[in-house]
């Protein structure tokens, strides 16, 4: 049985471990470490308790003398070690095999290479140490191996001595200036290309960039140097942070767990977030390695230079470095824009964003796995890196910012990095440098019931009613808070309320027709406003309100909760047609849409689908919308996240009111469609370049595309299969693929597959790319998983691969997995991916987390392979969790 940890238990570690000497023999069957620190305490007599585990332990020595077995007690997953003194020397030697270590935690073995991964506790599959975020120390790493297997030999911080040791073995020491945590420990050992460029920073330090990647894909990493010098550049001029080494690596690894890993100067990648080239990468992975490279660099900062004190605090660094990599990118959009294009730019950013809270984090909210982003307890650490850590963080670090305003947010930051430079802190340390910041801007006002996002699991709900007094020109507004109770809180009786929040309501006043609404509130007048919510109940009153008002709330999503309005039809389409908040136009859209999704009355539906036909036909007639702009709001919301706005969850219903909706405005605006997409094919330009405005141009244009072959357009066919085959980027090629394999006939959609397999069978990414597209059609069904899963390209072992076709199929597909075949192979591939790889198995698990939101016989079903599960005799503590958490919550 895995304990719970409980954030009320943490108590410091008993010793301090200023210095860490580390002697790595590197193999890739075994690979031989060597350690050495000194040990202090103020209570002498405390054991020495390390962590360890699938470790091979040779020899213990404390001041120079060899223990024996005796002397010390040894678990399968820690080492205490008697001490009698305040300070003491210890040394361990240990090996670990990197070629069996298929959890890819640890030192392992990813083709010919050597790569460690160690956060949140993967230090401890290396050698046995105190592998916990508040030990800080510094690193000296020395590594040894063989030259033609290893020519690189790559760990944390500086180079400070490289030497030939035979005609075969060569060695390397590094050591890190700065003192870190043993989660932001590296090594990388291998035979690269490498890319690298010398920089100044703003001070006028010369500093070593460089990029390493797999021979052969040396031409591919351009853009990921490029993007690294837009966020050094990006992070000296919006947050005045330097780069404080003299060198910085990025390096990618083509099996990974996660998107990336920050640590110290030495950054290991997901290959598919380092290599990038127009013929074999599309727009938008050109905009995620831009995201993903800036977000790790800036965690050079928020998170290795200020770290979190212990796990519960992982909000800490990873929602403040979202939350940067967010305005980044952002920015990058926006860039040699200016007006109303770079606020539009900025709100395509602002749309995805919060599109991904609506997948994801959202469901999360109301499912059994539900936690603050600050959890207060936890049985595997891997199951919380989740989107509340991650993107509901980021929010919160966001209403900061509206709440203190760039310069107020800036102040404060600098008074954070002044107090806790090189120390591991709390969120409470965070939140007083924001308190103390807010109060000298706000004389008798705090922050403090903002401790609540900390410490409250639920997306909060906001009630809005208006009243609107035509003789006394006056609007009232009353807002009402709730959080409902979710997650394990359900089983609580009796439910405490939870206190009200505080948050930023931003909001607008447009007139009947559209236009911004001039009204006076506080002595202020104005069509916009940020309100602070803070009570269950408020009310606002806004005078001067010289007509009954429209209103535009939540706009760019000041907060992340879910607004109950009761708005009529004529007022969101006002809103949909004329809002002057680009967010908030794309968010009515979405809501009209939803509307007509999500509505079991016919007689309400005609009204609504005519509305929104309406709607798309003005859009696609609107030349002053950006392309970028038009793509996200002439999409209907996805099934996957409409499913979360329905109870009881019927998936069948839902995709075919999806389906039918889809096709019907297909057919009815095919004209407009065909339109558009031959004015966007006559624009093409000739080279291709990433840049927002082409990039926006190609995804409307392929969206028409995907448009008119649905709508079976007598010219779509021809049309696709000419852009395909003359494509010189694979964002067209790729569109051109989608329509014609989601939507075209079998014959043709099987020729273009085995076409672009042909193509680029060598390609790994592209690959993923291919078996994807496919688990992910709506005609793709169980068997054809199956048959897929078992194509000799195919392997479990490698993370990309999986979330390719098992991934795909099971969380985006939902038109054929929600079946008992379906869940089965589900099931079975929880089960298989569990004995390689529990951390991505725990991701596969989670797909179906809220089986008990479902209708019948989906719910019976899933409940039925989560009792399974539940029996199974071998399952890892990480899924162990989740399917106890699953059925715990009826």
């Amino acid at each position: 049985m895995t304990p719970t940890i409980l954030r009320k238990n943490y108590t410091p570690y008993a010793y301090q471990i200023p210095h860490l000497h580390l002697h790595f023999d590197l193999g890739l069957q075994r690979t031989r470490i060597h350690s050495r620190f000194i040990v202090h305490t103020d209570t002498p007599g405390a054991p020495l308790v390390l962590d360890g585990e699938d470790l091979h332990l040779l020899r213990i020595q404390v001041d120079g003398q060899v223990l024996a077995d005796s002397d010390y007690l040894l678990s399968p997953t820690t080492l205490h070690i008697p001490l009698s003194q305040p300070t003491h020397t210890i040394e361990i030697e240990n090996y670990c095999e990197p070629a069996q270590n298929t959890s890819l935690m640890g030192l392992y073995q990813s083709g010919q290479h050597l790569f460690t991964q160690c956060e949140a506790e993967g230090f401890r599959k290396i050698t046995w140490f105190a592998d916990r975020p508040d030990v800080l120390s510094r690193y000296t790493v020395h590594l040894v191996g063989d030259k033609q297997l290893f020519p690189y030999l790559l760990s944390n911080g500086n180079l400070i001595h490289s030497a030939e040791l035979s005609p075969t073995r060569h060695e390397a020491i590094w050591e890190d200036p700065f003192a870190k945590p043993s989660y932001l420990f590296a090594v990388v050992a291998g035979d690269f290309d490498c890319r690298e460029q010398h920089i100044h920073t703003a001070s006028g330090r010369q500093v070593l960039l460089q990029i390493y990647s797999d021979k052969g894909d040396y031409d591919k990493t351009e853009w990921a140097m490029q993007s690294l010098i837009n966020a050094l550049r990006w992070d000296e001029q919006r947050f005045g942070l330097e780069l404080d080494l003299d060198r910085y690596m990025v390096v990618s690894a083509a099996d990974f767990n996660m998107g990336a890993m920050e640590n110290k100067g030495l950054n290991v990648f997901n290959a598919a977030y380092v290599l990038a080239q127009p013929q074999s990468t599309t727009d938008q992975s050109y905009r995620d390695i831009e995201a993903v490279i800036g977000h790790e660099y800036f965690h050079n900062w928020t998170g290795n230079r200020v770290t979190c004190r212990d796990w519960f605090q992982l909000s800490l660094k990873e929602g403040l470095t979202v939350f940067r990599d967010q305005e980044f990118s952002a920015d990058m959009l926006a860039a040699g824009l200016d007006g109303a294009a770079a606020q539009s730019a900025r709100a395509v950013k602002r749309i995805d964003d919060v599109n991904v809270l609506h997948l994801a984090q959202f469901p999360e909210d109301a499912g059994p796995m539900a936690h603050p982003i600050r959890p207060n307890s936890y049985e595997e650490i891997s199951n919380f890196y989740t989107a509340t850590i991650y993107e509901k963080g980021a929010e919160v670090i966001r209403m900061f910012h509206t709440l203190l305003g760039e310069s107020g947010f800036q102040a404060a930051l600098k008074t954070y990095f002044t107090q806790f430079d090189s120390q591991a802190v709390t969120c409470d340390d965070f939140m007083a440098c924001m308190d103390q910041q807010y109060q000298s801007q706000f004389p008798g006002q705090t922050l403090a019931a903002f401790a609540g996002w900390y410490e409250q699991a639920g997306t909060p709900r906001l009630g809005v009613q208006l009243h609107y007094d035509a003789a006394l020109q006056t609007a009232t507004l009353t807002i009402h808070q709730h959080n409902p109770p979710v997650g394990i809180e359900l089983l609580t009786q009796p439910l405490a309320p939870k206190p009200a929040l505080l948050m930023p309501l931003t909001l607008g006043f447009l007139n009947t027709h559209g236009a911004p609404l001039k009204v006076m509130h506080e002595q202020k007048t104005a069509n916009q406003f940020t309100l602070r919510i803070d009570q269950a109940q408020q009310q606002f009153v806004f005078e001067q309100v010289t007509e009954a008002p429209v209103l535009s709330l939540l706009r760019d999503f000041s907060a992340p909760v879910h607004l109950d309005y009761e708005r009529p039809l004529d007022e969101l389409i006002v809103l949909a047609h004329h809002d002057d908040n680009a967010f908030s136009r794309w968010h009515a859209i979405q809501n009209l849409a939803q509307r007509c999704l999500l509505t079991d009355d016919a007689t309400e539906s005609a009204p609504l689908q005519h509305a929104l036909l309406q709607v798309w036909t003005r859009l696609l007639e609107d030349t002053d919308l950006s392309s970028a702009y038009l793509s996200r709001a002439l999409r209907l919301p996805s099934v996957r996240q409409l499913l979360t706005q329905m109870r009881p969850i019927a998936p069948d219903v839902l995709v075919r009111r999806h389906q039918n909706l889809e096709y019907a405005l297909a057919q009815q605006l095919s004209h407009a469609w065909a339109t558009l997409y031959e004015r966007l094919l006559s624009q093409t330009p000739s080279a291709y370049s990433p840049h927002a405005t082409e990039a926006g141009d190609r995804a409307l244009k392929n969206l028409a595309l995907q448009q008119l072959v649905m709508a079976q357009h007598p010219h779509a066919l021809a049309w696709a299969q000419a852009q395909y085959h003359s494509a010189t980027n694979m964002t067209d090629q790729w569109g051109a693929l989608t329509a014609l394999v989601h939507y075209g006939p079998a014959e043709q959609r099987q020729a273009v597959l085995n076409d672009f397999y042909a193509t680029w069978h060598s390609n790994a990414l592209v690959l993923d790319r291919w078996f994807s597209i496919q688990a992910n059609a709506p005609y793709f069904d169980v068997n054809q998983a199956i048959a897929l899963s078992q194509h000799p390209d195919f392997t479990l072992r490698n993370p990309n691969r999986a979330r390719a076709l098992i991934f795909q199929f099971c969380t985006n597909n939902m038109t054929q997995v929600h079946c008992p075949s379906g869940y089965d192979f589900w099931y079975n591939h929880v089960v298989a991916l569990d004995a390689l790889n529990p951390e991505i198995s725990a991701r596969l698990c989670r797909a179906f987390d809220n089986w008990s939101h479902y209708a019948e016989p989906f719910r019976s079903e899933l409940k039925q392979r989560f009792e399974r599960l539940q029996q199974h005799s071998q399952l890892s503590p990480n899924v162990k969790e989740i399917v106890q958490k699953a059925l715990t919550i009826k």
